[in-house]
Parts: C-alpha cells; structure tokens; sequence
C-alpha cells in the first residue's frame, strides 16, 4: 500500500508552476523536466457581469480583484467589496466579485457610456481619452533614503518563487524606509502582480503606508497610474519608464525612478522625495 505521507515532487512545487519536458542542445532526443511559470485566462466578473479577461498566473487572485478594483476606480476601498469567490470556468478561472449596489450602479454607469464606442485598439482601452483618466494629485508624506534601495533589490527574488524556477514571472514588492521587503506577488503580467501587491497592501493598514513601490519590470503610463490611484507615492522599476508614464508620474506628482540597479538609479520625476548620499 502506497504511504500517503509521501509527497511527490510536484505537490512540493509553489501554486502557479508547472512541470513540461524540454530538451536541450546538443541532446535533442534527451527530455529532461524543466518549470514553467502556468498563463491562464482569468475573468472578472462583478454582480454577475464578466467586466474584462486577463491572462494571469492562478495565485494571490482575490488580492488580484481587489487591487484591480482598487487600481481602477471601480472601487474605493477595499470593504466595498463584499464577498470574492474564484471557480473554474472553460477554458480558465472566473473571479466572481460582489459590489456595493452603489459601486456596481456606477460600473454599469461607466460600461453603458462605452458601449457606444468604437474601440481605439491601444491595450484594450475603449476610447483614448480614458488613457488619460484623472488622478488626484498626490500629497508628498514619504522619503526615501537611495541608500537602502540595494537591500531591497537584493531581496526582490524572495517574492517570487515560480520565478526562481520558471525565469518566467515579473514581481511587485512593497519596500519600507529602510530598505527592507515586506511582502510582494508575482506574476506573468507585470501589471497584474502590481494589482496583486496592491490589494494586499490595501489590507495591511498602517504597516504598508510607508515606503515605495518596486516592480521588476518596465514603467508603464498603466503602472504608474495604477500606483497613484492606490496613494503610492514613489515607484521604483528594475527597468526602464515610458514618454507618457514620465507625463503621467509628472501630473501625478508621484515620483518615477527607472533602471534601480545596484548602485545606480534613473530619477525621472519629483526627486525631493528623495535621499542621497547619507
């Protein structure tokens, strides 16, 4: 009789990864495993109405739906949501949402004034004005001493564990003052981790107000606009920042710091936020 206790190899692996065969020059009639970070569909669905399909690693998805509330104006804190489940549906996942009836009347509001439209095909966006939507400016509460960023970026791969064996996952790290990681979510969209790390810092409280944000990837206008909605006031990218996120952090008044390597940091916006050399 098989022992039940023992755990094969795969039921060790972190949520989110999958096993494939692969092969590797010069033995191309050698498989050997190799991991992959997994890439489904998963769709929103608030009251009952699928609202927009993302592809997504299955992990941290209920932060997911919140931080994407959260991040896109259908929500304004977190307890207008009132229950979230995640159930398979063909072909992927559905994250079933439940609104306030008032924020739910002014999804349907925002829906009905687009459905007229024609699509502009930039992102998936509807209309180009909404590229540009509003975002109240932000107050200017946090520093951030430049030294300490070292130790963060350090540290940015213990937050991602499939993508230490996949290669394959962009990850989101909350970052306190003094350079140390609280928490962070990965993903195989870049924007989809930011509404991962997002919705759990909305539940942190007061522990997560201070500090920045670190991404691994690229500024987009779309992170930077994420963040600013949030109250994220600094934004630190491992990689480059984008013409309209620079535009976007500068309306914004969030401060936009690109190519964060040892060392060495691109500051694009707002640096009076901003510590050097101490």
């Amino acid at each position: 009789m098989p022992n039940s206790n023992v755990k094969t190899e795969e039921s060790l692996l972190p949520a989110g990864v999958a096993t494939r065969s692969v092969f590797r020059p010069p033995h191309l009639t050698r498989p050997t495993p190799d991991y992959l970070a997994e890439e489904v569909p998963v769709a929103l669905v608030y009251n009952g109405i699928s609202h927009v399909v993302m592809m997504a690693t299955p992990k941290d998805l209920a932060l997911f739906a919140i931080g994407f509330s959260l991040s896109e104006g259908i929500i304004a804190h977190p307890r207008e949501i009132y229950g979230i489940d995640v159930v398979e549906a063909c072909n992927g996942l559905e994250v079933q949402i439940e609104l306030s009836s008032r924020r739910f009347m002014g999804l349907k509001e925002r829906r009905r004034a687009l459905a007229g439209r024609t699509g502009c095909g930039v992102c998936g966006v509807e209309q180009l004005n909404d590229i540009g939507k509003p975002v109240a400016p932000l107050p200017f509460t946090q520093t951030f001493n430049l030294a300490n960023l070292d130790v963060a970026l350090a540290h940015l791969n213990d937050v991602q564990p499939i993508g230490q064996l996949s290669g394959c996952t962009h990850a989101a790290a909350w970052v306190l003052p003094g350079g140390r990681i609280a928490g962070g979510h990965e993903d195989v969209g870049r924007h989809v981790a930011l509404d991962k790390l997002l919705g759990r810092r909305a539940g942190e409280g007061e522990a997560w107000q201070q500090g920045a944000a670190l991404v691994s990837s690229r500024a987009s206008y779309e992170m930077v606009q994420k963040a600013a909605m949030c109250g994220v006031e600094i934004l630190f990218a491992v990689s480059a920042a984008t013409t309209l996120a620079v535009e976007v952090a500068e309306r914004c008044n969030l401060t936009l710091v690109g190519f964060c390597k040892p060392g060495r940091a691109t500051i694009y916006t707002h640096p009076q936020r901003l510590i050097v050399g101490q």
